[in-house]
């Protein structure tokens, strides 16, 4: 069974709500201290690391096989972030972008420096969090095979996802704006049919050599092989408000890769949607989220947020039985289509009390409940 593992970005908060916290070098100290941080040969995942702003926090999972093990991990990385936190003074909340005012803080490390110089206000206005979930692998060929097979899927995970409703003080309209911030990113958004290792491996370099990426770390597709580890990686989901919603991301995620990897041994063609046709895809979905219509992958056309979904899980139907993972993805989708996104929940809460601190006092709590 591939392994499946999680990076989510954490905001770090005032316990009022009011206000996202520059206290991560803080919260990252009392981490040290209590062994929470990555040492050289350590092996990938079940640590706590910083993240491009000082309003934030990285937790990372161990590759884990089972769902429930993965959950487990979740929910006690969420608490030790909170712990390191609170030392710091701040709360942690599972907020894709955080509703209030503020002024995002680079980290004072000089790779976010030198993006920051190169990318102006892009850089300087970007306080948002995701939740990447990479699955294993054999090698970088299947990989790639993999990515031309999952490009069509990933927008109704974003939608599935979708937890960043309201931005510097307003409401965007949109389910998602965190994809839209990560949209203002040149290497941003739907990856292109590559058909090979050699050739993916050539865009990046070519990319990079244009002058305009500083590194191979800023390919923000949605999806990419890892330029880390021996994983597909996919970044297209807002971080999650509630734990469960994650893990249910992952399941479907790592049903995705495997039913992909399994169309590509095969020899099954990808399908030849444009780019261009999968920003749509993209847009809408981070648009309207669940409430409305997404682009159907199959047809291309207006569909039901449930149906869309519904197609998602039979096509990944094969890949789910074999792992074991059919009754938590069907139970997920069941409790996330009936009571909505983080972003639904976020909305509820400001239309109950009025107040977007009390929208960010309301995600700290669910973020380790």
């Amino acid at each position: 069974m591939r392994t499946v593992g999680v990076e989510e970005e954490l905001l770090l908060v005032a316990p009022d709500g009011g206000s996202a916290m520059a206290v991560a070098a803080e919260a990252l100290g009392h981490a040290d201290a209590l062994g929470l941080r990555r040492t050289p040969g350590d092996e990938p995942g079940g640590v706590i690391e910083h993240e491009m702003t000082r309003q934030q926090l990285e937790v990372d999972t161990r590759p884990r096989a089972a769902l429930d093990a993965l959950e487990e991990e979740v929910r006690a990385l969420r608490a030790r972030a909170a712990t390191v936190a609170r030392a710091a003074g701040a709360e942690v909340a599972a907020l894709a972008t955080f509703p209030l005012p503020a002024q995002p803080l680079v980290v004072a490390k000089p790779r976010y420096e030198a993006m920051a110089a190169r990318f102006g206000e892009t850089a300087r206005e970007y306080l948002a969090c995701g939740c990447h979930v990479h699955v294993g692998v054999t090698d970088r060929q299947e990989a790639v095979g993999v990515l031309d097979r999952v490009r069509g899927w990933l927008p109704p995970l974003l939608a599935l996802s979708a937890n960043s409703p309201y931005w510097q003080g307003r409401d965007t309209d949109y389910h998602s704006f965190r994809s839209q911030l990560m949209g203002r990113w040149p290497s941003a958004g739907p990856p292109d049919l590559y058909g090979s290792a050699a050739a993916y491996d050539a865009a990046v370099t070519a990319m990079i050599g244009s002058g305009v990426l500083l590194d191979p770390g800023m390919v923000y597709f949605d999806a990419r092989p890892s330029h880390r580890y021996p994983t597909l990686e996919i970044r297209v989901a807002d971080v999650c408000l509630d734990p469960e919603d994650t893990v249910l991301v992952a399941g479907l995620v790592r049903a995705l890769v495997e039913t992909a990897a399994q169309a590509w041994a095969r020899h099954e063609p990808p399908p030849a949607t444009p780019t261009a046709f999968l920003r749509l895809q993209d847009w809408q979905a981070a648009r309207d989220g669940l409430s409305a219509d997404l682009v159907d992958p199959r047809t291309g056309r207006p569909a039901p947020a449930a149906d869309v979904l519904a197609a998602l899980v039979d096509h990944v139907a094969s890949a789910l039985e074999a792992s074991g993972d059919t009754d938590l993805v069907h139970g997920g989708l069941d409790r996330v289509l009936a009571r909505g996104s983080g972003a639904t929940r976020q909305r509820e809460v400001l239309a109950r009390t009025g107040s977007l601190a009390d929208v960010v006092r309301d995600a700290v709590a669910v973020t380790t409940g």
